[in-house]
């Protein structure tokens, strides 16, 4: 077993992660185990696959919570924005617990609140009360998404993490491909509270799972004393420039995704008259192309080109959209527009996600928290916006926005030199 060399992040009593791990024993054991690395792929995908499913899945149903809680458009999109707080404070916190105590524990009891908070909100007797058990969805679903992308940070490194991240991303296209059109129809069948239970029957499974998941972060790189002392970490990582570079660029185009969830239920179903289960296909068939650009990504060499023709990409889209919302009223232009948005975030995605994850992976709890962080921070400020007024001129104007800040961190993480050269 490697022995731990001096740090310069040991203060405070908090000793940080080896750099070195990827080379130990335990890793390339891991590494080497064919069968697991599939099961850990697919066990990665659900996880992740839960954060997406704290939002996609009930997404539908806005419209038709709005008249049964008898509350606005802009109230009923509170439940989304506090989804997001959740997902963001919960990264916050359970960055550094998983850190300090590894990082099975941390899935365990973030899965055990979701399940708890999903339950109850089936019974909410108002919009505030179904407001409060979101926020609590959104802190449980926060560990297993976050550590979707710290448990491979804490095996592999360069171009394997970015293959792995690819990989898991791309599969993971399914989620939002899949959640509407199941939340759609199960809203359809049994309403909106039945959507919940199937969230609750999906957590319980992964929750059975999760005995099946080696522990990836060995004794000797936890974090030492109490563990908040562990949160100096997010300080370190803010010195990192072209860390939080990276961070901006995935937080800004995640939110212009939020942006999208939170807009499509009132112009798709609302404005030009879709089902629930119409809607849903439309959403699955649209999160299609955001799963392949995560895998074209990796065609690019050096992977952060990939961001710089996404950036472009994007801004052509949004713009296109933007005039559409404004001048044409047609679903088949709003939908073309769409997936070329899509798919440039997806490829904006897999780079983002990596390059952060690389030069932070010292301090992945920490690292993979502000990386998922960044985007709920958006997401929660635009979920409301989108629905102010006119849904479609508000649409075109917070895309528009939005797409601004992902166009300078792009020029930005183009202005740093590539660290994955392969």
């Amino acid at each position: 077993m490697p022995s731990q060399s001096p740090s310069p992040y040991n203060d405070n009593n908090v000793s940080r992660p080896t750099p070195s791990f990827q080379d130990s024993p335990m890793s390339e054991r891991l590494q080497s185990d064919k069968r697991y690395y599939w099961f850990l792929v697919l066990y990665l995908v659900l996880l992740s696959a839960l954060g997406s499913f704290v939002n996609d899945m009930y997404s539908p149903t806005l419209p038709a919570m709005c008249s049964f809680f008898s509350c606005s458009v802009p109230t009923v999109q509170i439940g989304l924005t506090m989804g997001m707080v959740g997902l963001a404070v919960g990264q916050l916190v359970l960055g550094p617990v998983s850190d300090r105590y590894g990082r099975k524990p941390v899935l365990i009891g973030s899965l055990t609140l979701f399940i708890i908070a999903a339950i109850v909100s089936v019974f909410s007797p108002t919009i505030q009360f179904f407001v409060t058990c979101r926020l609590f969805q959104g802190i449980g679903a926060s560990g297993g998404y976050f550590l979707a992308r710290t448990i491979p940070a804490d095996i592999y490194s360069g171009r394997n993490l970015a293959k792995l991240m690819a990989l898991i991303g791309a599969i993971n296209g399914i989620a939002p491909a899949s959640a509407p059109v199941i939340g759609g129809v199960t809203a359809d069948a049994f309403g909106w509270k039945g959507v919940f239970v199937v969230l609750t029957v999906f957590a319980l499974i992964v929750l059975v799972l999760s005995p099946l998941m080696k522990e990836s972060l060995p004794d000797i790189r936890r974090s030492t004393g109490k563990w908040w002392k562990s949160m100096s970490g997010y300080k370190q990582l803010l010195k990192n420039r072209p860390f939080i570079i990276h961070v901006c660029f995935k937080g800004t185009a995640l939110g212009l995704l939020f942006a999208y969830i939170s807009s499509s239920p009132f112009v798709l179903q609302t404005h030009y008259g879709l089902s629930q289960t119409g809607y849903g296909l439309v959403i699955g068939l649209n999160a299609i192309f955001m799963a392949t650009g995560s895998m074209v990504a990796l065609k690019f060499k050096p992977l952060k080109k990939a961001a710089d023709f996404g950036a472009k990409t994007l801004t052509l889209g949004v713009l296109a959209e933007a005039i559409a919302l404004y001048t044409i009223d047609s679903i088949w232009i709003y939908e073309i527009c769409t997936v070329i948005i899509l798919f440039a975030l997806g490829t904006i995605f897999t780079t983002s996600n990596t390059l952060a994850m690389n030069e932070g992976r010292q301090q992945a709890g920490e690292a993979s928290s502000l990386l998922g962080i960044s985007g709920y921070i958006v997401g929660a400020i635009v979920s409301p916006m989108v629905g102010i007024g006119n849904v479609l001129h508000s649409t075109a104007i917070v895309y528009a926005i939005v797409t601004i800040a992902v166009i300078v961190c792009a020029r930005l993480s183009s202005m740093i030199a590539p660290d994955l050269t392969k």
